[in-house]
């Protein structure tokens, strides 16, 4: 490293004692087998001390900082498992003893509500047993806590609100309702004029590698939606204002209006579904600068429009999603409201669905904890949605042998398999689990096995499976992302700058905002600009100009290749040019960081440029993914491709309800 590039780390405050990193945090990991040196693994072994961890006093990793997600031992054996080299060195299996009713495999949302469907199908005597790989249950519903200085302050490390945008089904609304959580009630836990009552706005941040110059202007892309009321202002005013300070050409300034506008038919004489299956064949990327004929500098503006909800931008999302979303360009071509075929469900408006959201303030992180709290009420101790914003969980509590219902983190399930007749497994009573566990391989035994766990890995732990299951399986790809979370010591520079949220196109992170203010159950939002408040950051890990599938494969290396040293680095120089006129300093103002790093992200939604299938019809593969096999059941959001909690609720009923016509 440069003596320069020492000063400006220095400058940034990567020298900043912050509380530091997960054990293994700055160690770069390849997408294959690890690279760390086996005389490592003793001490990672020593440092996780696997299941048994969990019962340690002052267990807690919503606390931990640093490179949070798919932390360092959560994913190893997997792909030691995927490479071929697992079994030739697998420890001698030990027979725990142990049988169950059912086991689980996976903590997420799908596997902890199959647990609790399961109980109330099966009795309250039911043994369950659930298996998560990481050290923390909730799977992508990932709580961040911070307790320096003054009050906990929360953050959103995956799974963001209850929201989708379909109506909840009857199974998934009745079991939020079930929770004690009443949706209709959010508003009064939400301000939304306290952002807005400083001034605050959305804003775009344009850097000079990308767009010629470093600057902050006022949002009228649309980038996403504001549940904070910041952005509601004069539309015509706000883009008047945005083409006076936005660092375009003459030429993009125009062709911005003429978009914006929307006044121009690029498709006359075809009717409206004629327009719409254009558009389902073609990118928006293409649409805008074929079809629109738009300058290159608005197809880099618009490019990461996408980015929350499919994890690639707009060159791998169809014209037709980007008309559904609102993108500009289409009021012209006067289509029919009515969605197009191979429309994602994503870019479908339906009025219901747009008022059924809740936030808490961990995200759907306390959906998690109310599941546990139904399961083993000892390790979530209180009665109220409110009381379980701020209850600490008793980790103890959660693999005890005298509660029917028992979950073992640190654990990663390896095979799974059916006892007794290894030609006929269809006939078996019998289910035995192998799992890993600080390098000791286990096995237990269970009537019913629901695989809750990401769909890719289910080819290699479960090899009895039929191979043309195993291919739907494998084709369903995860969406890498990083959910990032920074606490800042105030958001004085927020005031000062006038902005709430952050579209930056060309950046690392291409989203940044201020926490959402929610106060429930005694958590107190950061209500003035001089308190510490959780500044959320996003990434897509995204490789623009290749298919869907393979920009997700990219990115997921990239993540698992990239330090946290990395991270911090973007972090800091991130904060730093977007609100350094506003007098922040990273080196000052940055109290922690937390990186919830996601190579194996949302669950993939079929897209019309790249799957013939949701175009055209038919069965898709989801569909023959999630059959169920003798006495294993599927669940998890991938069984039907669509990232949301509603999802993984339902597939797990559906999942309970195939077990329960095998018994």
């Amino acid at each position: 490293m440069s003596d320069d590039s020492r000063e400006r780390d220095r400058a940034l405050g990567m020298g900043a004692k912050i509380t530091r990193r997960d054990f293994l945090n700055g160690v770069a990991l390849t997408a294959g087998a690890a690279i760390i040196p086996p005389e490592m693994w003793a001490a990672v072994a020593a440092d996780m001390q696997g299941a048994e961890a969990q019962a340690v006093p002052g267990y807690y990793p919503p606390a931990k900082t640093g490179l949070r997600g798919d932390h360092a031992g959560s994913f190893e054996a997997m792909h030691q498992i995927r490479d071929g080299a697992f079994w030739d060195t697998a420890p001698k299996p030990v027979d725990t003893g142990e049988s169950y009713d059912l086991v689980v495999v996976g903590g997420g949302l799908s596997g902890l509500a199959a647990a609790h469907s399961f109980r109330k199908a099966a009795g309250d005597k039911a043994r369950i047993l659930i298996l998560e790989n990481h050290d923390d249950f909730g799977g992508h519903a990932k709580r961040n806590e911070f307790q320096a200085p003054g009050p906990t302050r929360l953050g959103f490390g995956g799974t963001y609100s209850i929201e989708s945008p379909a109506p909840y089904s009857a199974v998934a609304k009745g079991l939020i309702e079930e929770l004690g959580i009443d949706v209709p009630s959010y508003p009064k836990y939400v301000d939304k004029n306290l952002y807005r009552s400083f001034g605050l706005k959305q804003r775009v941040f344009f850097d000079k590698e990308t767009f010629g110059d470093d600057k902050l202007v006022l949002n009228v892309v649309h980038a996403g939606s504001d549940e904070s009321g910041a952005s509601d202002s004069d539309v015509e005013a706000d883009v008047q204002a945005f083409l006076k300070e936005a660092p375009l050409s003459a030429t993009a300034k125009q062709d911005f209006q003429r978009l914006a506008a929307g006044d121009k038919d690029y498709f006359p004489g075809l009717t409206s579904d004629q327009k719409k299956a254009r558009l389902a064949r073609m990118s928006y990327a293409k649409y805008l600068s074929d079809v629109a004929g738009v300058s290159d500098e608005i197809v880099k503006l618009l490019q990461a429009l996408p980015h929350p909800l499919f994890g690639v931008g707009i060159d791998a999302v169809a014209a037709q999603d980007a008309w559904g979303l609102g993108a500009p360009g289409f009021t012209g071509l006067k289509l029919d409201p009515a969605p197009g075929k191979g429309m994602n469900r994503d870019c479908i408006p339906n009025a219901e669905a747009e008022k059924y959201f809740f936030h808490f303030p961990d995200g759907n992180a306390s959906i998690a904890r109310l599941l546990v709290r139904k399961l083993i009420p000892a390790a979530i101790p209180g009665n109220s949605v409110a009381d379980v914003v701020l209850t600490k969980a008793d980790y103890s509590k959660l693999d005890e042998g005298s509660s029917p219902v028992r979950i073992r983190l640190n654990s990663t399930v390896v095979k799974v398999a059916h006892k007794g007749d290894s030609k006929s497994p269809m006939n078996s009573k019998e289910v035995e689990v192998s799992y890993l566990s600080a390098q000791k391989l286990k096995t237990v035994r269970a009537a019913n096995c629901i695989l809750a766990c990401w769909h890719v890995v289910i080819p290699y732990i479960a090899p009895e499976l039929p191979d043309a299951q195993k291919a739907a399986l494998a084709s369903a790809q995860k969406v890498p992302l990083l959910y990032t979370n920074v606490l800042i010591r105030n958001w004085s520079a927020f005031q000062k700058l006038g902005v709430s949220s952050v579209y930056c196109p060309g950046m690392y992170h291409t989203r940044v905002n201020l926490d959402l203010p929610v106060s429930i159950g005694g958590y107190e939002c950061a209500r003035k600009p001089d308190e510490p408040i959780v500044v959320h950051m996003m990434k897509a890990a995204c490789k623009p100009g290749h298919p869907a599938r393979e920009q997700h494969r990219l990115g997921r290396i990239q993540l698992y290749t990239t330090t946290f040293e990395s991270c911090e680095r973007n972090i800091r120089e991130q904060l730093a040019r977007m609100l350094g006129p506003g007098g922040f300093d990273p080196a000052r103002d940055i109290l922690e960081i937390t990186v919830n790093r996601w190579p194996h992200g949302y669950a993939y939604e079929y897209n019309s440029l790249f799957d013939p299938f949701w175009l055209e019809g038919g069965e898709t593969p989801c569909q023959v993914a999630r059959k169920p096999f003798g006495r294993i059941a599927i669940a998890n959001s991938d069984a039907d491709a669509y990232a949301y909690t509603d999802c993984a609720i339902d597939q797990a009923y559906r999942a309970v309800g195939e077990l329960k016509r095998v018994a």
